[in-house]
């Protein structure tokens, strides 16, 4: 992995020769500064104040993004961690060993190009292959509450902390959540240990049944009312509509 500073020193110091052109990997810009020998010290000096003027971040992306980094070097980490703060996608560590999931990378990619519809259909297929990815999981979530698709978001979040994740301040902290947050459900969401339902170790065939069809008849319901009650706001139903409507739904 390149650095800045040492390519900041090179150019100070070697510019004539174009030497920190050649340890950037721009082999025509070093043979060109030998050619200009004459100025191209002068180049070099600029050089050297531009590289130590340069962003971390921005150096890391201009002359690292090609390379293979090292996962554990200190500074591959914090390449990552600008990079997945750029694009404002909270991805979580855990993923298959040894398995490398084109669908997940294609995801992502969409995800900070703020195609979300397409982010969100790679993310699925993703989720064909390895079923159990917990950042996948997690990822899909942010993409349905970008897209004020709360409950499909919660699944997923639901589906993430079953499989391990534990990272609940990103849930209660991160902007791309805040969807979810501000649902009626998020309070008893928080309750329950950031899952949907009640966590049990063994259930019934008869409470799980159960525990499927109630709450998809419950959700039918409240979104009907919230319909109702969005139509009222705008004007389109009256207050006396609303009432007869609503009771049609209760009975």
């Amino acid at each position: 992995m390149k650095n800045r500073t040492l390519a900041g020193l090179l150019a100070l110091f070697f510019g004539a020769l174009g030497v920190h052109r050649f340890y950037l990997g721009q082999t025509g810009l070093g043979i060109l500064y030998i050619c200009l020998f004459f100025i191209s010290w002068i180049l070099g000096i600029i050089d050297a104040i531009y590289f130590f003027n340069m962003d971390e971040e921005e150096f890391n992306r201009k002359y690292n993004s090609k390379e293979q980094l090292d996962p554990s070097d200190r500074r591959t980490q914090h390449y990552n961690r600008a990079n997945t703060q750029r694009g404002k996608i909270p991805v979580h560590k855990s993923s298959p060993a040894g398995t490398q999931n084109p669908y997940k990378v294609n995801g992502i990619k969409k995800y900070k190009e703020f195609d979300l519809e397409g982010a969100i259909e790679d993310f699925k297929k993703g989720l064909e292959i390895h079923p159990r990815d917990i950042s996948l999981h997690f990822n899909i979530a942010c993409a349905y509450s970008l897209t004020e698709q709360a409950e499909k978001a919660y699944a997923h979040l639901d589906k993430a902390v079953s499989l391990g994740f534990n990272d609940f301040e990103k849930i209660k902290t991160k902007d791309v959540l805040a969807y979810v947050r501000i649902q009626d459900q998020f309070d008893d969401f928080v309750k329950n240990g950031f899952r949907l339902g009640p966590v049990s170790a063994v259930e019934s065939p008869e409470s799980k049944a159960k525990t499927v069809e109630e709450p998809i008849q419950d959700d039918l319901l409240l979104s009907q009312l919230r319909r109702l009650a969005e139509l009222r706001d705008r004007g389109l139903l009256s207050e006396q509509e609303f009432i007869i409507e609503k009771k049609k739904l209760t009975r």
